[in-house]
């Protein structure tokens, strides 16, 4: 798998959308920053599924996460963005919407939420998991306040899921918004694993309220 440290040091050339009658500013607009954003580009030339693959990547050169022969849970996994990444050993991946299949992974459909979900995936895994990842998002409201409690309840279901199929020393990354409602999941990730630590890659857009949580070494496991 083609692995990338860094986007070019050159400037791409502004690529200008023109608004038309049949498109919407906010589409036009959309538009213009898929088509100047330089992580979109090189994710196509890379061939892979989507930008947020470079967060990923980001956050495992910092972090050293992902290694040869693991087993990998992607929750949220659609496209398929972190999953390709994390194609070094077994991965399975779960969204409720349906990806295209990649070789080296798993790609099921099934609810987060649904309380037979941990035993789905361990049972695919053949395993406890060495790592649970989450890039889940809801899709936003334009309502800051909103918008972060929906997120934190996303990675508190992650959490569930990871809390149930990790072995120890497992590692646990999610994303959530800045925004203060996360106390109780930080507590929690602050009891169940030795180190948690906080990380904007720089693939993430700097108008975004994203960061993630990034815990190693679980205190847990059966």
């Amino acid at each position: 798998m083609t692995r990338r440290r860094s986007l070019p040091g050159t400037r791409l050339p502004v690529v200008a959308v023109r608004s038309t009658r049949r498109r919407k500013p906010s589409s036009t607009r959309w538009l213009s920053r898929q088509l100047n954003d330089p992580y979109v580009v090189e994710a196509r030339r890379l061939g892979y599924r989507s930008r947020a693959a470079f967060k990923l990547i980001e956050l495992d050169e910092r972090f050293r996460l992902l290694r040869l022969g693991q087993r990998v849970v992607d929750l949220g996994c659609a496209p398929g963005g972190w999953t390709r990444v994390a194609v070094r050993g077994l991965v399975v991946g779960i969204d409720l919407a349906a990806a295209t299949p990649l070789t080296g992974a798993t790609l099921l459909c099934g609810d987060v939420r649904d309380p037979s979900t941990p035993a789905v995936l361990e049972a695919a895994l053949g395993g406890l998991a060495d790592i649970v990842l989450s890039d889940m998002a809801p899709t936003t409201t334009g309502h800051a306040a909103t918008d972060h409690l929906r997120i934190v309840a996303l990675a508190e279901d992650a959490f569930a899921i990871a809390s149930q199929i990790l072995k120890p020393g497992g590692a646990f990354v999610a994303k959530v918004f800045q925004g203060g409602a996360e106390g109780a999941l930080l507590a929690a990730l602050k009891r169940d694993f030795a180190e948690l630590r906080h990380a904007k890659p720089p693939a993430s857009r700097a108008e975004s309220a994203e960061t993630y949580v990034v815990a190693t070494a679980f205190r847990g496991g059966r």
